[in-house]
């Protein structure tokens, strides 16, 4: 049996090419977009791509199993344990007409791809239709699985938010009942042989839970022992209770994306090619409506970006930037290295953002200001420079962090929106203030000035954040 991960370490997401050797035919379960990799991995290891599966509808990336599908023919495996309103409505909607080969999976229906058995288990909690899949290689006569595909289900060291339908997707008085939903999925997974290898769909730096693991890969029984999440399901108010704590925020694009796959994500045929832009386009540039996404380091974007530019390096939290302040159908222009350009627009389309038009060098940038071209500056100071009395009629504190982070400490009369959902709140940040905005340590407050700065506040980082406010024992609040 052949098996691969490939991993998105910006989105922190896993992918698995499990392919039958003998027979030449391989399957993907929860590809994204760039669907090149998956396939150009299949003709490394000489086989062929026959099938595509999924676990769930996805809140944190936009699939690739449609465009998958489209270049390759294979069929698809996908969930039909969801209410009406989660299950996939594109299956019909094959672009060259007609419909895609597909079969929905209930939980105990089996799927082979060349002499690998897919045994699906319908693992309600993250999602009302989300799947595992247990995997055997029955090609040498063995009748017990290796592995389970996890998804979104048991991670290393977690398992999957039950909260998303409604923070996320709207879906109002939900959490509570798919925490319950989890709580009894778990206790199946307890069944289960110690000796199953867990292949995950996500590692630490996803926002599908709040504590994953940085390995890779588990095993059942090390999870069953060890993953803090299984260990308090043996009371179910208080797992609710516990689950339910602590979630971040999710960011602004979960909604989006759960809409998108669940109705039939774009078709891209090839990756959007960005023009270069020269000195005179960046000029005319400004004066539109579009979205610019400056992947400078901030002491270079402090100094001097384009007006509105958003600051958005290309570090593992650029998708989740670009996806939280950058809405779609929005035109999206680069000040990006050259060698980097194609790295991005994989990132952005990763989350749904295809409208990538144009992009310009940083030196581009400086050639630019030399001719004449208006550039921003954005203010910034250390968090310490702050008075402890900062109850100014015109200042008003802004708290980016997540709320469980505010609740355990914060400045004093400070506000607090999470910077992965601030363009949703900007009604309700007064323009009439200045505006001081920190988190933990200055990083996630760069990304918040830079956008409320675009929508025309006037905005302060505070550099340092929290844990140098407190270290140097300044005054601070509680919920």
């Amino acid at each position: 049996m052949l098996f691969r991960m490939l991993y998105d370490r910006k989105l922190a997401q896993a992918a698995y090419l499990i392919g039958c050797q003998k027979t030449g035919e391989a399957i993907v379960i929860d590809p994204q977009r760039d669907v090149d990799r998956y396939i150009e991995e299949a003709r490394r290891e000489r086989v062929r791509i026959s099938a595509i599966a999924e676990t769930h509808i996805h809140a944190d990336f936009l699939s690739g199993a449609r465009e998958l599908a489209e270049r390759t023919g294979a069929r698809l495996y996908l969930s039909d344990g969801g209410d009406e309103d989660w299950k996939y409505r594109w299956l019909d909607k094959n672009q060259g007409g007609g419909g895609y080969d597909h079969q929905l999976l209930t939980d105990g229906d089996e799927f082979k791809v060349g002499n690998i058995r897919f045994t699906a288990l319908h693992t309600p909690g993250h999602t009302p239709e989300h799947l595992c899949y247990l995997v055997t290689d029955v090609g040498g006569g063995i009748e017990e699985p290796m592995g389970m595909a996890s998804g979104d289900f048991v991670f290393v060291g977690d398992v999957g938010r039950p909260d998303l339908l409604e923070t996320a997707a709207g879906q109002a008085g939900v959490k509570e009942k798919s925490a319950q939903l989890l709580y009894r999925s778990i206790h199946r997974f307890k069944e289960l042989p110690d000796y199953l290898q867990l292949w995950p769909g996500h590692g630490a730096g996803s926002a599908c839970g709040k504590a994953l693991g940085a390995v890779p890969q588990s095993t059942v029984g090390y999870e069953k022992r060890f993953n803090v999440a299984i260990a308090d399901a043996n009371d179910e108010g208080k797992f609710v209770e516990s689950i339910l704590y602590g979630q971040p925020e999710p960011p602004l694009y979960f909604a989006r994306m759960k809409r998108e796959n669940r109705d039939g994500p774009a078709l891209l045929g090839t990756l959007p090619e960005p023009s270069p832009l020269n000195a005179e386009q960046l000029k005319k540039l400004v004066s539109r409506d579009v979205a610019i996404l400056d992947t400078r380091p901030w002491s270079q974007y402090t100094q001097g970006h384009l007006p509105k530019a958003l600051f958005a390096p290309l570090s593992t939290a650029f998708p989740t930037i670009a996806g939280s302040y950058v809405e779609p159908g929005v035109p999206i222009y680069l000040i990006v290295d050259e060698k980097r350009v194609r790295e991005a627009v994989i990132d952005l389309i990763h989350v749904g953002l295809d409208e990538i038009v144009g992009y310009a060098r940083p030196e581009t940038l400086i050639e630019y200001q030399k001719k004449g071209g208006t550039l921003a500056k954005s203010n910034y100071m250390e968090i310490t420079k702050l008075n402890d009395d900062l109850t100014e009629a015109e200042t008003l504190l802004l708290d980016v962090r997540r709320a469980d982070e505010f609740d355990a400490g914060h400045l004093p009369d400070a506000g607090n929106i999470a910077h992965t959902r601030l363009l949703a709140h900007l009604e309700d940040i007064p323009k009439d203030k200045k505006l001081m905005v920190y988190c933990e340590t200055g990083s996630r407050s760069k990304y918040a000035t830079a956008l409320l700065e675009r929508y025309g506040f006037i905005a302060t980082q505070l550099d340092g954040g929290y844990a140098v406010w407190q270290k140097a024992g300044r005054k601070v609040s509680r919920s």
